[in-house]
């Protein structure tokens, strides 16, 4: 089976395997675990942050963010496809109690004038603007690389506004892979940020929340409160070091994306989206298929993706895919779609 689902199906090496076997634990509620400190403080280094903290996801973490940052009945400014809109089950009004006001940006990413006209002033009647939150990549629009100048002017516009930001870097480290630019540089116009470990960098669990000191001390409160607090972690953490060192290697992933989304264009009515990091989409509506039946021959060829709209499917490459396997995905393909 040719597994393109998500880069979420990674399984751990054998030398995250013996990271977990071998590490040292200790109750990280009590903020004991050595394995769980040393990554913390490593990815703070690494993303230019004063503190993080790690969470068992990255939905977790971008709800701590948001519960951290504002106050209940405020508005959450987002692009309209953004994974806290789309895919995190209400939790900014079910967790926070918060609105969301939805943009249609280009790239996923609001210009400063967006933000300037969308951020709402708290009076009398109106709670007010709590919170801009962008993403990096952005999954739903293709998996966008978002440059640097970007994220800043929108988080330069929040800010004047006295607006925090929060960014949503689920792949951070994809966008900093293409970009060609340190992923510090993504994450310095913004006051907190979520990176997954268990994304493309493979480990088996976690992601990392990151901020200034204070912001972390807030989060990792109530982290406990959404009962995250973990106890002898670093078995987990012990993999997710291992897979910060993977970071090199997504450059492979976005080259394979790109040998994918080259070969399905050749597929008969598949429309493909020039991929930017290592997530590859098509619309597949002139099959004359829905995307499920599009999906269903794609599996009778044991090759996975998923649906991802009405008339689109994604295919996502990952550590665990190979060139060949790209090659074998795309053979067995042609023989259905052509």
């Amino acid at each position: 089976m040719i597994d393109l689902r998500s880069d979420t199906v990674t399984t751990p090496d054998e030398t995250m395997r013996e990271a977990a076997r071998n590490a040292d634990v200790g109750d990280d509620v009590y903020g004991e675990d050595p394995t769980v400190n040393e990554l913390e403080a490593r990815v703070a280094d690494r993303l230019g942050t004063e503190a993080a903290l790690y969470c068992p996801t990255g939905t977790m973490a971008n709800q701590i963010a948001a519960r951290v940052h504002t106050e209940r009945g405020q508005e959450v400014l987002a692009d309209r496809k953004s994974h806290v809109v789309k895919y995190e089950l209400g939790g900014l009004a079910q967790h926070s109690g918060l609105q969301i006001r939805m943009l249609e940006s280009d790239r996923g990413v609001p210009t400063a004038e967006q933000v300037a006209e969308n951020v709402i002033d708290e009076d009398l009647h109106r709670a007010g603007t709590g919170l801009l939150c962008l993403e990096n990549t952005h999954n739903a629009r293709g998996g966008l690389a978002i440059e640097p100048a970007n994220i800043a002017a929108a988080a330069e516009a929040a800010h004047e506004r006295d607006v925090p930001v929060h960014l949503d870097g689920a792949r951070l480290f994809n966008a900093a892979t293409a970009l060609e630019v340190p992923v510090s540089d993504l994450v310095a116009p913004v006051d907190s940020v979520m990176c997954s470990l268990s994304k493309g960098l493979g480990a088996p669990v976690g992601s990392m929340l990151a901020g200034s000191e204070e912001f972390i001390a807030d989060a990792r409160r109530t982290r406990k409160l959404f009962g995250g607090g973990m106890r002898q972690a670093g078995i987990i953490a012990g993999p997710a070091l291992e897979a910060l060192e993977n970071a090199g290697d997504l450059e492979q992933d976005h080259e394979h994306a790109q040998l994918l989304a080259d070969g399905l264009t050749a597929l008969e009515g598949f429309d493909v989206q020039e991929p930017e990091t290592n997530i590859v989409f098509a619309d597949v509506s002139e099959t004359g298929l829905e995307p499920e039946a599009v999906l269903e021959r794609c599996r009778e060829e044991d090759v996975l993706a998923t649906p991802f709209g009405p008339t689109t499917i994604r295919f996502c490459t990952h550590r665990d895919i190979s060139r060949a396997a790209i090659e074998q995905a795309l053979e067995r393909l042609s023989g259905r779609f052509n």
